[in-house]
């Protein structure tokens, strides 16, 4: 019976890395360049090895997908894309250039690894911001904006990465953790 349960564990186990294993196949395959036989079984090999010699953590808590704030987040993140894309073109494009910039650090309200991953990579992609700094034990995260001339816009953009926390949080936290929005962000000044 043991045996049974122990069985189980794996099969529980496989199920959750199975996208994982596949994903790291996938980029075993492009990073070769060609696809054969032999780049995906010894893909495969190398998947499983890295996933047994490497496991990452179990992601606690897991993820609550919302569909429609799941759209709303994507949505929102394309068309801040598209603007944020336009905005930094024109600023390299005119005779002024890019007047001014700033470190920014911005205390978010979320204390999930993964919510604060989707974040962080969500602020990222944009363009005129990079993460540069997460304090995993203040939930602090700096980073380098473009076009700062002026305390509003430091504000602006720290609402912007605040907008995004929500989305996220929205699409795919807890009820706890939506709960948790509600509390206002604490001023991000340096931890000592």
């Amino acid at each position: 019976m043991s045996g049974t349960v122990a069985d189980a564990g794996a099969v529980g186990r496989l199920r959750h890395q199975l996208p994982l294993l596949l994903w790291l196949v996938a980029v075993w395959n492009l990073l070769w360049g060609t696809w054969s036989w032999a780049n995906l079984i010894s893909g495969v090999v190398v998947a499983l090895v890295v996933t047994l010699v490497l496991p990452l953590p179990a992601v606690v808590g897991g993820v609550r997908v919302r569909p429609v704030a799941v759209l709303v987040f994507v949505g929102t993140f394309l068309v801040d894309l598209v603007r944020a894309g336009a905005l930094v073109a024109w600023q390299t494009v005119r005779r002024r250039g890019i007047s001014s910039s700033a470190i920014l650090r911005v205390q978010l309200r979320t204390d999930s690894d993964l919510l604060l991953t989707i974040v962080t990579e969500a602020v990222t992609l944009v363009p005129g911001s990079m993460v540069i700094e997460i304090d995993r034990e203040t939930r602090v995260i700096g980073l380098h904006v473009l076009s700062v001339d002026t305390d509003e816009d430091l504000d602006r953009q720290r609402r912007s990465v605040l907008l995004t926390e929500e989305r996220v949080v929205r699409a795919f936290g807890t009820a706890e953790e939506i709960a948790a929005l509600q509390r206002a962000p604490e001023p991000a000044g340096r931890p000592s």
